[in-house]
């Protein structure tokens, strides 16, 4: 179950990539997040309203604020230090920094969370976030590399790290489904003051995109799939598994999205494309293969159940 999670939600990722090119050509970044978020929030209140799943906050006001900061961190501030870095990077330096959020987080994990990675799992992260190095250097994608760039990677990467602790330390008092509620509400509640300031609070200009309808598509499928579905499948995956473990299939998106741009976009896909994707599986093979034995599924199972899931 825990294998199906991983490889549904990093799926979704690695094709997102081609819907969020396809709504770009017609809205901007902030508007797609906020149509994506505001689309995503209102699936799962009708979750919520036909009793699919339940969120029960009982007790759990006075640290609510933890999973509503962890879901400032991602999608909020994660998203606007990767446009930000993308925008004022080049393809390679932007495409590194991402890939090493994994290593960070397995070493962020060790005084946070006292987690402890074997030499092998250390050995094969390193070995997947070389798959996706070497990926990146195949693009031949340019920009120009300044301090602003820099600046939102590292905010990025930080913010991601951060949210995966929290979302793994957070797991014995939330349910997956409700950290995830709480932060894709937060992707919503900052991400449309942004869109409506850029649109001068037109509302019809808030709306026009929402006409097309290739960009309706890559809004359903990135709220559905790649928010509410593969959210709640990762939030699932960092209460029973250490964030080493969850952590390394971020990879796997890169290797989804090299594999879907060659056979749907007719990309080149060379043998050292091949080689890297390879490298990839292989590390994350590694990372799950080398977990110590008498690591805890869970840091601390609930005891009453308290969403739907």
């Amino acid at each position: 179950m825990l294998l199906a999670a991983a490889v549904v939600s990093h799926v979704f990722w690695g094709f997102s990539f081609l819907f969020t090119d396809s709504a770009l050509k017609v809205a901007d970044m902030f508007l797609l997040l906020s149509h994506r978020f505001l689309a995503a929030f209102a699936l799962m209140n009708l979750l919520l309203l036909f009793r699919v799943v339940r969120i029960d906050f009982r007790g759990k006001w006075k640290r609510i604020w933890l999973p509503l900061l962890m879901g400032l961190m991602e999608p909020v501030i994660y998203f606007i230090g990767e446009e930000c870095g993308i925008l004022h990077s080049t393809t390679i330096f932007s495409g590194v920094m991402i890939a090493v959020i994994p290593i960070v987080a397995i070493f962020a994990a060790i005084p946070v969370l006292h987690e402890k990675p074997t030499v092998g799992q250390v050995l094969f992260s390193f070995l997947s976030v070389g798959g996706v190095i070497g990926i990146g250097l195949l693009t031949k994608k340019e920009g120009a590399l300044d301090w602003i760039g820099v600046v939102g990677l590292v905010v990025a990467v930080l913010s991601a790290v951060v949210y995966g602790i929290m979302d793994r330390g957070l797991s014995a008092e939330f349910t997956p489904f409700e950290r995830t509620y709480l932060m894709i509400g937060m992707g919503a509640v900052c991400f449309t003051p942004i869109a409506l300031i850029r649109t001068g609070f037109d509302l019809a200009a808030f709306a026009a995109p929402l006409g097309s309808a290739d960009y309706l598509a890559a809004v359903l499928f990135l709220s559905v799939c790649c928010s509410v579905i593969s959210y709640f499948l990762l939030s699932y995956m960092a209460t029973y598994m250490t964030v080493t473990r969850t952590a390394i299939y971020a990879n796997l998106t890169t290797a989804v999205s090299v594999i879907a741009g060659a056979l749907i976009l007719k990309e080149p896909f060379s043998w050292l494309g091949a080689l890297f994707c390879t490298v990839i599986l292989a590390g994350i093979y590694g990372v799950q293969r080398f977990a110590r034995k008498d690591e805890p599924e869970t840091i601390q199972k609930q005891s009453e159940p308290t969403g739907g899931e």
